[in-house]
């Protein structure tokens, strides 16, 4: 903090929320591994009708930035990921 005699001054600092390595979220990576480990392979389109028939409203893009680290997810979307996937949310949270 900055004073003066005339004004004073505040600098706020801000901080982001993300993950060590700068992405929004810790689960992008394992979503990809899951989704390619099926068999027949899950399409990231596929995945986010599954995710709609959940109640989560998102589509492929929301997809593509999920496991590129481009988006946050909720906790809600984590409870509906382990669930299409079968793990746990420690499974799907750590790496």
């Amino acid at each position: 903090m900055i004073l003066s005699s005339t004004k004073c001054q505040k600098y706020i600092v801000m901080f982001k929320n993300k993950a060590v390595n700068g992405k929004n979220n810790i689960c992008g990576r394992k979503v990809f591994e899951l989704r390619k480990s099926r068999s027949p392979k899950m399409s990231q389109r596929m995945l986010a009708e599954q995710l709609q028939l959940h109640g989560i409203d998102v589509d492929k893009n929301a997809v593509q930035r999920i496991e590129s680290g481009q988006r946050f997810v909720t906790d809600i979307e984590i409870l509906a990921l382990c669930s299409i996937f079968g793990v746990t949310c420690d499974e799907l949270l750590n790496n």
